[in-house]
């Protein structure tokens, strides 16, 4: 019988306590808690939060996990009492900018499944008296939302774990992680070391202090958020007890940054909108003995010069305040990323050391359960790939980067952001060898993952002019006409019409090599890419329950090497674990893998006339005999050594051209000559997000996640029929698209120009029946695309509506893909 793992947990504030809570509850017994502060009140984040949990989000992952959180802290019950007010939340908007978001969050609860209403200003009133009823226009009333008593469920947590087993260790810093062969074995304190097989950090806020211990850089900052408690106001005097209690909705104010929630009689203000003020962590020095409320390292000094403005706002916009003073306000300390998402997963440089940092209240319970669930079962149910320790690029994780976009995430907590709203700063961090030539084409830049992407280019604007009625854009809305061009339509146009050459440098590749890079691939793809050098298959990484971690193309360059194009950095951490284990496990199949992203480039070259173009620059043969589709060889353009696969993202004709990086202008140039008299353009991301609809292509991430198997997501064809052996393989055993419960389906709107972006719920029959993944016009088709996850019941041919900024826009459940269905044109 294999021994339970010991499992040491490395702080006992929210999220600590949680984990042990899940742990036991799946059957672990060897749990050991450690705090460097006394555990009654370790002194982190947890000890002096608001306990405000509003659980929409954006992000389905965190909208879930803080919908998880409000049902456990509502089981957690001593003496009658539970660790959860569920007095529900209330936003106000202040501003026409502000009704119009708040009916974009009513959109993402549908989506989630959590219950929220629209409410008039009248409304709002009704449920909050107190408020001044000439600034409120509207409002978003969440029932389920409520205030967390997240000190008591800590205390409470550790008493019922306790009693099951685990052992708790306060005032105990840690000093050291201990480790051996790449493998954690234990933590170093002052009394000595605690054997482990699995070390969690839930160090909050000094996580970055416990990773530098493994020399694991943690992008996360801590910032102090200004929080003060008012005296007794006397509207409050009478309606609810004991202090900490609460009838009142939780109330956010973000047109102003601010946040209020009732203490007894008393009044407690949340603040975002004062200047970022990182703190060291390092410098806090080790946790006293003695911990309150008043005194603990979380607890800054109050500045109140900072608080001014939002005094006068709260008074405002509560005039109950306008006779009342600031009773205490201190400025508190909490963690912030670069993305605002939390931190979770295994470490990538030692195994069984695991993160859970940069969670808030609002997410702990949630987060505690996919992190007992990726280590009792290998996955967590609700996807996490959002919230990836590994999910930055290198760059990313440099202390620069990282406390300047952590500020500006503070800066932007409450702002209204578009989903395509890129950085302001840092800019410019990774360019592609061809930035110099689309600068001067005009190109409009978007940033993701620090690339700087080419969403279109202003060069080509005259062509929209010569557009075909059928081919001209239609007017969009306000929000959707943001970070877009009408110049997208024209560029899809010339990609259906001409050939048109796309920056696809952005697009992770991977050189997998060795005597076990078969073995390697064969073992962790679903596809068979044993196949004979020249060979390029796309497949999918399955986790061990079926859900797709990934989709990657495999080429086949040599009989021990591979070049692999992955979605992100999270598939490079999980192939290089994965090759080490193998070789560790028989040394003759070792396996080396290389990022060769940043060393290379590439050039999509895609179009009706891409043969006509390439053949003037280069003597190799590019004809179906010579390169046929899925298929790759070394070639030269131009004097330059390229590796050319025949892929295409848009649906056309043509092939990736991939060289170093040191080539890539002259490549671009030379193309870009040979294409002058074929109409030859360079295209940008909105074009070719289009025509990849088009074509029905998925997006990792997007419109698929570990959430969703291949049958369901519409790429079952990424399946080798009798393979076996793969991981996942015996969990896809008896599924199939006629038993999925639910389908990536294709729709598409009926008035042929009402736009939508994502996120957006859809309804069947009236109900909220799943929500859209991806969207875009569809220049090819003339209409709206929208791609969206719905139960298999709902068919071909049936109407839907996508609710839109509280409107509803009715669209149709369309067979797929929508272009080139034959797909003659892509095989040219």
């Amino acid at each position: 019988m294999v021994p339970a793992p010991k499992v040491v947990i490395i702080g006992a504030g929210i999220v600590g306590a949680n984990v042990a809570d899940e742990l036991v509850s799946r059957g672990w017994t060897d749990i050991t808690v450690v705090d460097q502060g006394p555990l009654d009140m370790p002194g982190g984040s947890t000890s002096h939060a608001p306990g405000l949990v509003f659980q929409t989000n954006p992000s389905k992952t965190m909208t879930l996990f803080a919908k998880y959180t409000v049902e456990k802290l509502l089981s957690l019950e001593k003496d009658g009492q539970s660790c959860f007010n569920q007095v529900g939340g209330l936003e106000i908007a202040t501003t026409q900018e502000r009704v119009e978001e708040l009916k974009r969050k009513h959109g993402w609860a549908a989506s989630w499944g959590i219950e929220s209403r629209l409410i008039s200003a009248e409304e709002c009133l009704e449920r909050y008296p107190l408020l001044n009823k000439e600034m409120v226009l509207g409002g978003l009333h969440i029932p389920s939302d409520g205030l967390a008593l997240a000190a008591r469920a800590v205390q409470l947590l550790i008493s019922r774990t306790r009693e099951a087993g685990v052992k708790f260790l306060g005032s105990t810093p840690v000093t050291g992680i201990e480790q051996s062969n790449g493998q954690v074995t234990g933590v170093t304190t002052p009394t000595g070391s605690i054997p482990a097989d699995i070390v969690i950090s839930c160090a909050g806020f000094w996580g970055v202090e416990i990773g530098a211990m493994i020399g694991l850089p943690v992008p996360l900052l801590p910032l102090a958020h200004q929080y003060v408690k008012t005296n007794s106001v006397q509207a409050l005097a009478g309606r609810s007890s004991p202090p900490h209690e609460a009838s009142l909705p939780i109330l956010r104010h973000q047109d102003q940054d601010l946040y209020y929630r009732e203490h007894g009689d008393k009044y407690g203000i949340g603040y975002y909108g004062h200047k970022p003020m990182p703190v060291d962590a390092a410098s806090l020095g080790l946790t006293g003995a003695k911990v309150d409320d008043k005194n603990m390292p979380s607890r800054l000094e109050f500045t109140a010069e900072d608080f001014s403005q939002a005094w006068k706002e709260s008074q405002a916009l509560l005039p109950v305040l306008q006779g009342a003073e600031i009773a205490d306000g201190f400025n508190g300390i909490f963690s912030f990323t670069p993305d605002g998402g939390p931190l979770l997963g295994q470490a990538p440089n030692l195994d069984g050391f695991y993160v859970a940092e940069a969670v808030w209240v609002t997410h702990s319970a949630g987060v505690a359960r996919a992190i007992a669930e990726l280590l009792a079962n290998g996955r967590s149910e609700i996807d996490i790939g959002c919230c990836d320790l590994s999910r930055f690029e290198e760059v990313q994780m440099a202390r620069d980067y990282v406390n300047e976009t952590s500020q500006q995430n503070f800066v932007e907590v409450y702002d209204i952001l578009h989903p395509l709203q890129p950085k302001e700063s840092p800019r410019n961090i990774r360019i592609s060898p061809f930035y110099a030539r689309q600068k001067e084409l005009g190109a409009y830049f978007l940033e993701a993952g620090a690339w700087e992407r080419p969403a279109w280019f202003e060069t080509n604007a005259d062509l929209v002019k010569t557009l075909p009625a059928e081919w001209q854009p239609v007017d969009r809305d306000a929000w959707s006409s943001r970070f877009y061009s009408p110049i997208a339509a024209a560029e899809a146009w010339k990609t259906r019409t001409a050939v048109a050459m796309y920056d696809m440098t952005p697009l992770r590749r991977l050189e997998i090599s060795g005597n076990g890079a078969v073995d390697l691939l064969q073992r962790l793809c679903t596809g068979d890419v044993s196949k004979k050098p020249g060979a390029v298959t796309y497949t999918l990484m399955l986790d061990a329950k079926g859900g797709i971690r990934s989709d990657i193309t495999v080429a086949r360059l040599e009989e021990t090497v591979f070049q692999v194009g992955v979605n992100s950095p999270v598939d490079l951490v999980y192939f290089k674990r994965e090759a080490r284990r193998q070789q560790q496990n028989c040394p003759s199949r070792w396996v080396q893998v290389r990022d060769i992203t940043g060393g290379t480039c590439c050039i999509g070259l895609w179009g009706p006339l891409a043969r006509e173009v390439i053949s003037t620059v280069s003597k190799d043969d590019f004809t179906n005999k010579g390169l046929r589709y899925f298929r790759t060889k070394k070639v030269t353009i131009a004097g330059i050594p390229v590796t050319a696969m025949r892929l295409s993202y848009v649906g056309e004709l043509g092939w990736e051209l991939y060289t170093s990086a040191e080539n890539g202008q002259k490549l671009w140039d030379a193309l870009w000559q040979a294409g002058q008299a074929h109409g030859i353009i360079a295209a940008g991301r909105a074009a070719f997000n289009s025509l990849r609809l088009e074509k029905g292509y998925r997006s990792w991430g997007t419109d698929m996640t570990t959430e969703h198997d291949p049958y369901e997501a519409g790429v079952g064809f990424a399946v080798k029929a009798g393979k076996e052996g793969y991981v996942g393989q015996p969990a896809l055993e008896g599924r199939s698209v006629e038993t999925a419960p639910r389908r990536l389906r294709c729709l598409t709107v009926d008035d042929g120009r009402s736009m939508v972006l994502g996120r957006e719920p859809v309804y069947s029959d009236g109900k909220p029946s799943g929500y859209v993944t991806s969207a875009a016009f569809g220049y090819s088709i003339g209409k709206p695309i929208a791609y969206a996850w719905l139960p298999s019941t709902l068919g071909e041919g049936q109407a839907v509506e996508i609710e839109y900024f509280g409107g509803r826009i009715s669209a149709t459940i369309t067979a797929e893909p929508l272009f080139d269905p034959t797909m003659t044109r892509l095989r040219g």
